[in-house]
Order: C-alpha cells, then structure tokens, then sequence
C-alpha cells in the first residue's frame, strides 16, 4: 500500500496566498523594522554604548544585534501565524479550509512556512541595515541560518497555537507583546547575563529566550551565555512540543469546529 503524497497544489495555494497578503502591505512590513533598528541603534547604541564599550570583546553596537535581530524574529513569527490562522476564523472562512483536501499536517505547512518564510525576510533586512551601524561580522554563516531557520519555524508553530486560542483580537495579542516581548528584553538581548549579579544570573537561566539569543548570539561571535547544544535542544523540545499540541488540536477540533 503506497503512502498518501503531499498535496503540493494545496499547500501552495494557502502559501501564496499568505505571501500575497504581505506583499499588500510591504511598506509597513519593511519600513517598521528599518525604523525600529535605527532607535534601537541611537538609543542603546549611542546612549548605552557611549559607556559600555565592549561585551565579551565584541564591540556594544555590534553586540546588540543578534539580539534585536531575534526580538524582531520572535514576535514576527508569532504575530504573522497567528494572524494567518485566525482571520480564517473570525471571517468564518476556516470551515472551506477544514473540507478541503488537506491534511492537517499540509495546512500547518502552508501557514507555518509562510508566517517563518516573512520573519527571516524580515530579520535579514535588520541585519541589513544593522550593517549600515556597525560591523558585523558572523563567525559561523552556516549556524545562523540554522537557527534562524529553527527559531522562525518553531515560533510560528507556536502563533499558530495562538491563532486557533484566541477567540478575539485581545487576546491575540496578549502573548506577544506581554509575554514574549519581556522575556526577550530580560533574556540577555541587549546585555550579557554574566553582568548580572547573584541570584538574578541563575534567575535568568530560567528564561527560555536566554537559550535562543545565546545561540544566535554565538555563531555571530562564538560567544554566549549558555552552551550551544543547550540552545538548539531547547529549540528542538520546543518545537516537539508545539508539533504535539497541534497534532492534538487537529485531531479533536479544539476551537476550530463548533
């Protein structure tokens, strides 16, 4: 008995859809985060940088940018596939997608690699106009497209959870911007956890987004706070447990069928 194929017409469909929808406003998509990186770079660049010279031996400015980058990737992620799965939803139009030909798996696919595929497009242009800033140099080209790749699918499996979760557009937003934004601010984005004293240091190992920046921060400059095997098998657990979760929604129609 052969194995069902993957409905490729489908998931395409679904994706270039989604991507159409960026392009729609591709202003705002690329001229928030342009904008939001000069502040970055003004503010802690140049008020916090004048007397914090270097991290670890690497330059303030320069060390700040894996950190803006993977602020900016994180909540993209989980904004852009949330908001795909859930405009479905509150336009009733989920129920045409559900009687489709699609797998659960191949609709996960389809927003999930849309929702990821804009937040690397949108952390590669911070890292373009971070280069405008200050050097940048990336010790392991290789590992940063690896957990940028990693980090941007494993989040946006995780808004996709909370696309289908939120039944309005409060409670949308709520995990963004009051749960993810402060753990990244606190997760050694723009400071080294070393810099902390006693208990906080330990305190801040319990952040998960400590791994995630560490991870990045490392293949930049081959430093970071915690080791690399940590980081990628945080990521790699999280994402097991995201791909649980929506094995589990599928499977009963939690919030997706009346």
């Amino acid at each position: 008995m052969s194995a069902p194929s993957l409905n490729v017409h489908g998931i395409w469909a679904i994706y270039r859809a989604e991507m159409a929808r960026m392009m729609r406003t591709m202003l705002q998509s690329v001229a928030t985060p342009v904008i939001t990186t000069a502040l970055y770079f003004v503010v802690f660049g140049g008020a916090i940088g004048s007397r914090i010279q270097s991290v670890d031996g690497v330059d303030y400015g320069a060390f700040i940018v894996p950190g803006l980058i993977m602020l900016s990737l994180l909540t993209q992620s989980i904004s852009n596939a949330s908001i795909g799965i859930y405009f479905p939803k509150f336009t009733k139009t989920i129920f045409e997608i559900l009687s489709a030909p699609l797998s659960f798996g191949e609709a996960v696919i389809a927003y999930v690699g849309a929702a990821a595929t804009k937040s690397i497009l949108l952390a590669l242009i911070i890292l373009a106009t971070a280069t405008a800033f200050v050097p940048v140099h990336i010790q392991h080209p290789v590992w940063m497209v690896a957990f940028l790749v990693l980090t941007a699918i494993t989040f946006s499996l995780f808004g996709f959870i909370v696309g289908i979760w939120a039944e309005n557009f409060e409670q949308l937003a709520i995990i963004p911007s009051l749960v993810v934004t402060p753990l990244t601010f606190l997760g050694g984005a723009f400071y080294s956890i070393e810099m902390l004293p006693q208990p906080w240091r330990t305190i801040s190992l319990l952040n998960p987004v400590v791994y995630l920046v560490s991870g990045f921060r490392w293949s930049f400059y081959g430093s970071g706070d915690v080791g690399v095997a940590a980081s990628l098998g945080f990521t790699a657990l999280f994402m097991a447990a995201c791909l649980a979760v929506l094995w589990w929604i599928f499977r009963t129609g939690y919030r997706l069928k009346p």
